[in-house]
């Protein structure tokens, strides 16, 4: 006889699955941008980009959270591959505006056999399953963001250099 499992045993399992997934996403991110001649934190800032639309250098260093002089670069290596834009501020032409150019990456097969395969995979749930797997992802999404900002900040969340160094040094004994 198949007994349910547990709550406990079905969050163990979610634990699980979420890594799994997320190992997958990553991997396949990486392998995409490395096929397209990105590096991935380029290719997944050129997302944040198209996702919120045109936006400055400094608003695009919040939401990636990488330091100025990072942003820069990225920016440079995505313009010269044709993937980003710059306009002048019309508020204040010291800034520049920043557009994704993404037509050239999503106008081809392979992402139309990815929408396919997504399609296929949403048929099959109910539009209530479908609502609840949206609240998950958005809900889960705004806490990584929220957590990736408190790994970001200097002295919160993950421990210091010299902390794995003691750490390490504890256990190698």
């Amino acid at each position: 006889m198949n007994e349910k499992p547990s709550r406990t045993e079905l969050l163990a399992q979610l634990r699980r699955a979420g890594r799994e997934h997320s190992d997958a996403a990553v991997l396949f991110h990486s392998a995409l941008a490395t096929r397209l001649g990105l590096h991935p934190t380029d290719y997944k800032a050129l997302g944040v980009l198209e996702r919120l639309g045109p936006m400055s250098a400094g608003d695009l260093g919040h939401h990636t959270g990488l330091a100025a002089a990072s942003v820069t670069n990225l920016i440079e290596r995505l313009a010269a591959k044709g993937f980003l834009r710059r306009e002048p501020d019309p508020a204040d032409r010291r800034r520049a505006v920043l557009h994704a150019e993404v037509g050239e990456l999503t106008d081809n097969e392979f992402f139309a056999s990815w929408q396919r395969s997504a399609s296929q995979l949403w048929q099959r749930y109910s539009d209530t399953e479908l609502a609840v797997i949206l609240d998950f992802l958005a809900v889960s999404a705004e806490r990584l963001r929220t957590r990736t900002e408190a790994v970001t900040d200097v002295g919160v969340g993950a421990p210091s250099n010299q902390e794995r160094r003691q750490h390490a040094a504890r256990r190698s004994g």
